[in-house]
């Protein structure tokens, strides 16, 4: 089969590769619909995080079910399925309490950039679509993989709801999925950081309503002026960079939430900014598989479009023009068709 590869930094490549085959009762082979670049690939694509050896790349799925295992029972083949980034058994103590990133037996999958892909713990990882769905579902239910549920777990985690200001740290497809999972809880204004026109836009047809174009202290500051000298109930960070916490603790009121959900890297928090704050602190891996009976209902019945994210699609051969695109931000996030 074909699938993408990292080689370093910057040397994204598609090969021939083994064809993925059920080695454990509890694994699923599924032929993949699509696939997609995530925000989180750039990081060792622009040498931040180090690549000892050539990695196959992608952890965002969705496909139809060509092989069990013996023991898997909740899904059968023929079904089409979407999974999260984190394989999980879905009923240890951590995943019954939400967190299915920790469960116990967790497995971090990657490999997506390809034609096939086996995914371990299937019963607990995978959930089944009503049934086949339309051409134009798949974007939206690729999205609810990663992104989509990871917008939502930031938007949770940040207490997002009615009568409150929700401040959005990142433009990127988290970011902008984040306003559109709070405008699903309800809440009543939402904020949005970003310099980018197309960016923008999206993000108000996603339910932000007012734009701030700065960036650290200052942006904390147009955040605080919008409400009153207060600053925001609830700020989702989804950047991962030490400006981007910090513009997103500072741009909390006091006794508000952050939901924090960018890959730290570099992250220090001063202990007495935290402990002069009152900010709550949540965050880390999305338990995307929490969400995705909930989400998948939504994208299904057309309630919500989260594929709209998707602004560039190549054939799997082209990927490296799919990172080079997101890297250059000439994309928000690409599209791989399979």
């Amino acid at each position: 089969m074909r699938g993408v590869v990292m080689h370093g930094a910057g040397d994204v490549r598609v090969e021939d590769l083994p064809m993925p085959t059920v080695q454990e009762p509890t694994d699923a082979v599924i032929r993949l619909a699509a696939a997609c670049v995530c925000g989180s690939d750039l990081w060792p694509y622009r040498g931040a995080d180090e690549i000892r050896e050539p990695r196959p790349m992608g952890h965002e799925y969705v496909g139809v079910v060509e092989e069990v295992g013996s023991a898997v029972t909740n899904v059968k083949v023929g079904d089409f399925v979407v999974g999260s980034f984190v394989a999980s058994d879905n009923t240890c103590e951590i995943c019954r309490a939400g967190y299915q990133t920790s469960c116990v037996q967790r497995v971090g999958m990657g490999g997506s950039q390809a034609e096939y892909l086996r995914v371990p713990l299937a019963d607990g990882t995978l959930v089944a679509t009503p049934g086949e769905p339309s051409p134009d579902l798949v974007p939206s239910l690729l999205a609810a993989s990663d992104v989509l549920g990871t917008g939502w777990f930031a938007a949770a985690a940040a207490q997002a709801g009615p009568g409150k200001t929700v401040a959005v740290v990142g433009d990127g497809a988290v970011g902008l999925l984040g306003v559109l999972a709070a405008r699903e809880m309800g809440a009543e204004r939402i904020v949005i950081f970003s310099r980018h026109a197309d960016r923008q836009a999206l993000a108000k047809e996603f339910g932000a309503i007012d734009v701030v174009t700065s960036r650290g202290d200052e942006g904390a500051d147009a955040v605080k002026e919008l409400t009153d000298g207060l600053g925001a109930h609830s700020v989702i960070e989804a950047v991962g960079t030490q400006e981007s916490m910090l513009q997103a603790i500072k741009a909390t009121r006091p006794g508000g939430h952050v939901g924090f959900v960018g890959v730290s890297h570099g992250v220090e928090i001063p202990g007495k900014l935290l402990f002069g704050s009152h900010v709550h602190l949540h965050g880390g891996p999305a338990p995307v598989r929490e969400y995705l009976p909930e989400l998948i209902d939504l994208i299904w019945n057309r309630r919500i479009d989260p594929g709209r994210v998707f602004d560039l699609e190549v054939p799997l051969e082209d990927a490296a023009e799919a990172y080079r695109a997101m890297d250059e931000r000439r994309a928000i996030k690409a599209l791989l068709r399979v």
